[in-house]
């Protein structure tokens, strides 16, 4: 073979491989995690929902999400008073332009109040509400709580702690990782809601098994399986 050929073929070799890497592989990946995947998880775990007790969210795919571990009954409006007192924000609908402004708070470091909170499902509806604080400069590691309605005045909701934006375990999509401890965060939700004049009227099993889980992007997470209840008086601020 002539060296220049050979040079020729070299770079055709060179350029392939790249242009592989550079659009091949992102394209693969957003086949996968945004298509094959999630159909594939969807067509198992709907087989699985009515074998299963637990009262816990889920995600669009109907994975089991993370934890259900308050119940609040009172007006929504003094729930939103609660939280907007102790320093949290109301979370912004999830639609482009939430979605592009939670890629620039923690591509760039930048606060971002509102940003969105993922859907999960609750008796087959997304959560009504959320309110979240950040916990650093930007929508990366954030504390945040959903709302699913069950009945006028009564209110289901998973409080759970973002330690960081990574990949979900089960369909590679963009997502958060929730910290392990989610007791601390129900409990910390509890103390923001006494401080507000909410009183605990009791609690009840989740008939999620004490220990150890892992929620609908794959992260584990340790839980007592309790659903601690409160009665907030009033109708906002």
């Amino acid at each position: 073979m002539r060296p220049r050929r050979a040079r020729r073929l070299r770079r055709w070799h060179w350029a392939t491989i790249a242009a592989f890497v550079l659009v091949g592989l992102p394209a693969l990946w957003i086949a996968l995690a945004y298509g094959g995947l999630p159909r594939l998880w969807s067509h198992h775990e709907h087989k699985l929902i009515g074998r299963r007790d637990q009262i816990i969210s889920y995600t669009a795919q109907d994975i089991p999400g993370d934890p259900i571990n308050l119940r609040l009954r009172g007006e929504r409006g003094a729930i939103e008073c609660a939280f907007r007192r102790a320093g949290w924000s109301l979370a912004d609908p999830v639609d482009l332009r939430s979605g592009l402004g939670i890629a620039a708070s923690v591509l760039f470091a930048r606060p971002y109040p509102q940003a969105p909170v993922s859907p999960l499902y609750f008796a087959d509806a997304p959560q009504e509400f959320a309110f979240q604080r950040d916990a650093g400069k930007s929508a990366d590691k954030r504390h945040h709580i959903r709302f699913w309605r069950v009945a006028p005045r009564d209110w289901m909701a998973a409080a759970t702690f973002d330690r960081g934006v990574g990949l979900s375990l089960f369909t590679l999509q963009i997502t958060h990782h929730i910290g392990p401890q989610v007791d601390d965060e129900r409990d910390a939700a509890g103390a923001l809601l006494r401080a507000s004049g909410a009183q605990l009227a009791g609690a009840f099993p989740s008939r999620i098994p004490p220990g150890w889980h892992r929620n609908g992007g794959g992260d584990r997470y340790f839980t007592d399986g309790m659903i601690h209840v409160y009665r907030l008086d009033g109708a906002g601020c």
